[in-house]
């Protein structure tokens, strides 16, 4: 699979995302998995997905801190699209267990407590939702953080043994929001508050004019530890 990752890399270099996703639909059906934030980037994905015939396979993780307005979003989309995305949810036990010893919201107390929260609510679960997949799809563009200036467009995650693509690669933020408005995707109501991207509710909040994207994400915290985990560099072999 990594020599399938190398290929996928050199070859979608010359493709679009809706062509990226679609080959991927072709060559995996039943074996890949799209993983969805509702944000912007995954709503377009969504889209491109259905376009490509496929509706099955995204799945998104509820950590139980979610907003309203994510819940809203998650009914719009099935709805518009007629699938189904799969909910995973944290070890309820393990939750138990991080809140009895570190309080409920340990995440301001420390980067190491939020990393702890963020495992628990997001990686384990994440971990169960790749399990027996060969790909795993994205919404990461490399303009949203400086953690991820590296990404490619294909890789191979060692952590979790899998090709993880990341078709909206090179998207603007711009571009996404052009797509979003041409083809009328349903998207959070947050990003028309200044929600540029939109987490957990106690730890996003909204940006100002100006603002890096992430800027509202973890904001307590230094821009080079604004990530939850579920996207390691370190985990990755970046095929160039």
């Amino acid at each position: 699979m990594i020599e399938r990752a190398i290929e996928y890399q050199k070859y979608f270099a010359k493709l679009g995302a809706p062509e990226m996703i679609s080959l991927i639909t072709v060559n995996h059906r039943g074996k890949f998995v799209f993983s969805t934030s509702l944000g912007a980037e995954d709503q377009v994905i969504t889209h491109m997905l259905v376009q490509a015939g496929s509706r099955d396979g995204i799945f998104t993780l509820d950590t139980g801190r979610m907003f309203p307005e994510t819940y809203e979003v998650l009914e719009k989309t099935r709805a518009r699209y007629g699938i189904d995305i799969k909910v995973y949810f944290p070890d309820a036990q393990h939750v138990e267990q991080m809140v009895d010893s570190k309080g409920i919201n340990l995440f301001y107390d420390g980067v190491e407590n939020r990393k702890m929260c963020c495992h628990v609510r997001k990686i384990e679960p994440l971990r169960r939702a790749l399990a027996g997949q060969e790909v795993w799809i994205t919404g990461l563009r490399r303009e949203q953080s400086t953690t991820r200036n590296n990404v490619s467009y294909a890789e191979w995650d060692a952590g979790h043994g899998i090709i993880k693509v990341n078709p909206l690669l090179d998207w603007t933020e711009q571009d996404t929001w052009d797509y979003i408005r041409k083809h009328g995707v349903p998207y959070n109501s947050l990003h028309d508050h200044g929600f540029r991207s939109i987490g957990c509710q106690p730890c996003t909040r909204a940006v100002l004019p100006g603002e890096d994207i992430r800027s509202g994400r973890w904001w307590w915290e230094n821009p080079g530890t604004r990530e939850c985990g579920l996207h390691p560099l370190r985990g990755n072999q970046v095929v160039e």
